[in-house]
């Protein structure tokens, strides 16, 4: 799927079946009744910026990750974001890589976040392992001028849902190297403010997380069995977008899309960047427009 061509419209003003369209008097454009229709649904419909694990440091690169390119590769993001018009965006996790000490981490974070609060007013951060390394949540929070690692927010009559699995097992959060990063988990407490929360929402949920809610291994949060459960008993889930896992992939499990997008960290050069746009039709059709190595989704709602 290629992305969005913001001249797809005014050349469709221009021309229909291989002729300009002019007025009688002077050059006025007359639209057909087709393309006020395209013009409103693209008005309707909602568009949102990914982009997950950055994993910023100022360090050299290790292996397949190369932590201070992700400066440039957000900066191209930042730019299609602009381009395609996105209501707001979202990191969804290990913004930051880890560092020795909490200053050092500290460091990183006032860094890449300088860049990404340039981006968009209207953003949100999906809090990862990796942001906690040495940091405790309270400060990524105060680092990022944020105030609670889950909570919902509603945009154009869409319920969107950040869930935070950086909990050990015991429901101990992550912080000052205390975490093991294949053992996350969403405590007691979250667990029952998402059922309220879900209960309260309007028909049609995104859920946004870092850690996987659809596999059973080490990259998936320990209880995710319970949580999909909550999902799919309020009948309002479409889709749960999350990274982590560095790579693309998607699972459909009872009728919810379950997508995991690439690492922006992973690989040298542009040509090895991946952000993407979502769109969400007020049907609940999404379209998931992926750029350089994010793959593209589209999932069509009745």
């Amino acid at each position: 799927m290629k992305g969005f061509d913001s001249n797809y419209l005014g050349r469709r003003a221009f021309l229909k079946n291989g002729s300009l369209l002019l007025g009688a008097v002077g050059l006025e454009v007359f639209l057909p009744n087709e393309l006020l229709a395209d013009e409103k649904r693209a008005a309707d419909e909602l568009r949102v910026g990914l982009v997950t694990d950055l994993h910023y440091a100022d360090k050299p690169s290790y292996g397949n990750r190369h932590y201070r390119e992700s400066l440039d590769k957000l900066a191209e993001a930042a730019k299609e974001f602009q381009r395609s018009q996105t209501n707001f965006v979202v990191e969804l996790g290990d913004l930051i890589d880890s560092g020795s000490s909490a200053q050092t981490e500290l460091q990183y974070l006032q860094r890449i976040n300088k860049d990404y609060a340039a981006v968009a007013k209207d953003r949100h951060y999906v809090l990862g392992n990796h942001c906690v390394y040495s940091l405790t949540k309270d400060e990524f929070l105060q680092g990022v001028e944020r105030e609670r690692t889950y909570y919902s927010f509603d945009r154009q009559g869409m319920h969107f849902v950040v869930l935070d699995g950086c909990f050990r097992s015991d429901g101990v959060p992550y912080g000052r190297k205390n975490s093991d990063w294949t053992d996350a988990k969403i405590p007691a407490e979250q667990i029952d403010w998402l059922q309220s929360d879900l209960s309260h929402a309007c028909e049609k949920v995104i859920v946004l997380v870092h850690q996987r809610l659809d596999v059973a291994n080490h990259y998936g949060i320990k209880n995710a069995a319970v949580v999909r459960q909550i999902l799919e008993d309020s009948g309002k889930v479409l889709a749960v977008v999350q990274g982590h896992n560095h790579k693309n992939d998607y699972n459909d499990i009872n009728g919810i899309h379950y997508v995991t997008l690439m690492a922006m960290v992973e690989g040298g050069g542009a040509e090895h960047n991946c952000y993407s746009v979502m769109n969400v039709l007020p049907n609940g059709t999404i379209r998931v427009t992926g750029f350089r190595k994010q793959t593209s989704y589209l999932w069509e709602h009745a």
